[in-house]
């Protein structure tokens, strides 16, 4: 399996004199010791928060995106932000609030220390960078140079845009082994284009379980219960853990990749002959029954005939009315307050994000980005199981290690390929 994702923030500048403090606000004093645990406390809520609300945007449609490369792209806004838009996004990401910006600032660092040497000693492929592109114009503070080293790069947007978005489009598709192609359409990087930030991520994993080629078929996959449409299905018998559960009132199976930390979880609800299946399992998909079933590893292990779907997705969200759903205020404003990058007030407009998923026999491939810009199954009575995804499910890859969603979708029908 591979998984990519990337999300870009662009912005375009509001000029106006601002004298707060430069970040990080260091007085005399050590981060938090708990600072690098409580960065992504916050992040299991922030990414169902996130899948409940592009399903309402998008009820009838796949959907797949990645919270992760979401919630460090407003990670970067929150580092350079102040005042009010930094109390949103702070309220947003669920940051601890007894926590400082330096604190989380301090586990920022750490974490991405921790995930260049992890990557080195396991079996699956997993990269994350950050970019922050500003208009060599524009006056940035030094402490923002010396905090971010590798995030920082000055862009000449003002005289060549377009070469500009290319570039920022090329370091996408390096990050994303080509994955993720234009990120920036033309026309989204202008000569007023001052500030674009970018997160980008790769992610390739095997399955632990293989699914034997010789053993895909074409199978009926029910749409609804009066909707068939024919698809591409593997089989593969094997030890998984399993659940039925009833607080979210679906059947849960973990598929392990290889290396032990990342897995992929899928809810495969009954139908309901009053309500959408999958709306019921989301609206029960609170952090509680979450944590309940997969922090906890309440799932037990079994001897499970899974058949899923091969399948090749790709997606792309209007992101800014999405966010502006989970309580970003001002970030989409005139009035946001990015003091802490710059003297020179800077506001964002609008947001895009990307995402490309491919799941075979082997594994997964798949790839996100996102832009800001201006402009019934039944288990035996024995350990034995059959998981059948022949209708719709909701999925999600999670990091146990790290306690972190990478991604998140709902297969409600075979895409067109």
């Amino acid at each position: 399996m591979k998984i990519t994702f990337a999300i870009a923030l662009l912005a375009i500048a509001v000029f106006k004199e601002s004298h707060q403090q430069c970040f990080p606000p260091y007085v005399g004093r050590q981060p938090s010791k708990t600072g690098h645990l409580d960065l992504y406390s916050g992040q299991q809520e922030f990414s169902l928060a996130l899948l409940s609300a592009i399903n309402k945007v998008l009820p009838n449609d796949n959907l797949f995106f990645s919270p992760y490369s979401t919630y460090h792209a407003l990670l970067m806004a929150y580092f350079l932000s102040g005042k009010q838009t930094e109390q949103y996004l702070k309220k947003v990401l669920r940051l601890n609030p007894n926590q400082e910006k330096s604190d989380n600032y301090a586990a920022y660092k750490t974490e991405k220390f921790l995930t260049a040497l992890l990557a080195k000693n396991v079996p699956y492929e997993f990269k994350n960078a950050n970019k922050i592109y500003v208009e060599k114009g524009v006056p940035v503070r030094d402490c923002v140079m010396n905090d971010f080293p590798d995030e920082l790069e000055l862009k000449d947007f003002q005289t060549n845009p377009e070469a500009a978005r290319l570039d920022i489009n090329n370091w996408v598709e390096n990050i994303t082994h080509n994955m993720i192609k234009d990120l920036l359409p033309p026309g989204t990087i202008d000569t007023q284009t001052n500030l674009v930030l970018v997160n980008a991520a790769y992610f390739k994993g095997l399955w632990e379980n293989k699914f034997p080629p010789e053993s895909t078929r074409q199978e009926v996959f029910y749409v609804s219960p009066t909707k068939q449409i024919s698809v591409n299905m593997m089989h593969v018998e094997g030890t998984f853990k399993h659940d039925v559960s009833e607080a979210l009132g679906a059947h849960i199976l973990e598929m392990p990749y290889k290396g032990g930390n990342i897995s992929m979880y899928i809810l495969l609800p009954p139908w309901s002959d009053t309500e959408n299946s999958i709306e019921m399992t989301l609206k029960k998909l609170t952090l509680e029954n979450f944590k309940s079933v997969i922090e906890n590893d309440k799932l037990i292990p079994k001897t499970v005939q899974v058949a899923f779907p091969k399948f090749s997705l790709e997606t792309t969200l209007e992101m800014t009315p999405i966010l502006d759903f989970l309580g970003v205020g001002n970030l989409f404003k005139a009035d946001a307050d990015f003091s802490a990058l710059s003297p020179q007030k800077v506001s964002l407009g609008e947001g895009i994000h990307k995402a490309r998923i491919e799941i075979n026999e082997h594994g997964s491939q798949a790839a996100a980005a996102t832009a800001f810009f201006t402009w019934r199954m039944m288990a035996d009575e024995d350990d034995n199981v059959n998981f059948t995804c022949n209708k719709p499910f909701i999925y999600l890859i999670y990091n146990r290690k790290a306690h972190t969603v990478l991604f998140s979708g709902i297969y409600k029908s075979p895409p067109l390929n």
